[in-house]
């Protein structure tokens, strides 16, 4: 109950815009249909993944890592971070990724105690040869968007996330 009062009290009140959210019908729609869209963006990491021998958590480190690093390798906590895990699966999973030659992992030259990521050239191979299908699935996907309403969407889903994100720690302080 008390979580209840602050999330309504203040600049925290159900309004947006001047907007009340008295239909909880369309905030559960709204939150299956999102719910929905994150098995679906699971099931193609996965046929991904499997396409190159490797785990859908493991995918989504080396993409983490291809969309992070700029040359000179990635920091296992910026990963860990991205993919809101634990840096230890980060540093377990990488480590595996590595015996089967698909990332580097190497001392910072700054911080040694700081391991950095990179992809190797097998990685790239890899991901060029899917790099179609890839764009051919975006293109299919995204069809009904231009690209400013593909912007306007994508800040409206990370104001919400961060929205979100505020909730989820409102809700961890009263438990």
């Amino acid at each position: 109950m008390a979580l209840a009062k602050r999330i309504r009290s203040g600049s925290e009140a159900g309004s947006a815009r001047g907007r009340t959210y008295k239909n909880h019908d369309l905030i559960k729609r709204f939150t299956w249909e999102i719910a929905s869209i994150s098995v679906y963006l699971e099931e193609l990491r996965q046929f991904w993944a499997k396409a190159i021998g490797i785990s859908g958590p493991q995918w989504m480190i080396l993409m983490a890592i291809s969309d992070l690093d700029k040359d000179d390798g990635i920091p296992v906590n910026a990963v860990s971070k991205m993919l809101h895990v634990d840096a230890s699966f980060v540093t377990t999973q990488s480590k595996l990724l590595e015996k089967k030659g698909f990332l580097r992992r190497k001392p910072s030259p700054t911080d040694a105690r700081v391991v950095r990521l990179s992809l190797t050239d097998k990685t790239h191979k890899h991901l060029a040869i899917l790099a179609a299908q890839h764009e051919a699935i975006d293109e299919f996907v995204f069809a009904e968007f231009g690209e400013h309403e593909l912007v306007e969407l994508t800040d409206k889903l990370a104001a919400l996330k961060n929205r979100l994100e505020k909730a989820r720690l409102k809700v961890a302080v009263d438990f």
